[in-house]
């Protein structure tokens, strides 16, 4: 049902600074930052040869990220997204199957304007786990 990795997401406290250590530390192709109002955060994206990480910060003090933080200030990985085919047809495979999707299960629109679904991490093992349809 997963394809392939999309990104890594890893929440930071300070978006500008986490894009400039990937810039000059790594040599990264670093993009520039997007806000997203509908899920609290400001993006920006790491391309690498085979898959992108997802830098993240908080968009407004009632943002997840915001939360996040708060328990672990010095940032971390926040969720792994991975593309799916049809990603109506893997959320009823997975509520079938008893695994609880975020929010309304409803997909919504991501960072790259497709659909994405969010799962909850007490049923993968800890981890907060990202289903994206790309168009």
């Amino acid at each position: 049902m997963i394809g392939r990795l999309n990104h890594v997401a890893i929440a930071v406290p300070d978006l500008g600074a986490a894009a400039a250590q990937y810039r000059q530390m790594l040599g990264a192709e670093v993009g520039g930052p997007h806000d997203l109002p509908d899920h609290g955060v400001t993006v920006v994206f790491v391309d690498l040869p085979n898959t992108r990480i997802e830098l993240m910060s908080p968009l407004g003090t009632d943002s997840p990220i915001a939360a996040f933080l708060d328990k672990s200030p010095a940032g971390g990985i926040h969720h792994i997204c991975y593309e799916v085919d049809d990603i109506l047809a893997a959320r009823n495979r997975l509520l079938a199957e008893g695994a609880r999707v975020l929010g309304d299960g409803q997909p919504r629109t991501g960072a790259h304007g497709h659909p994405v679904l969010f799962l909850h991490p007490k049923d993968f093992n800890g981890c907060l786990i990202e289903l994206e349809q790309p168009k």
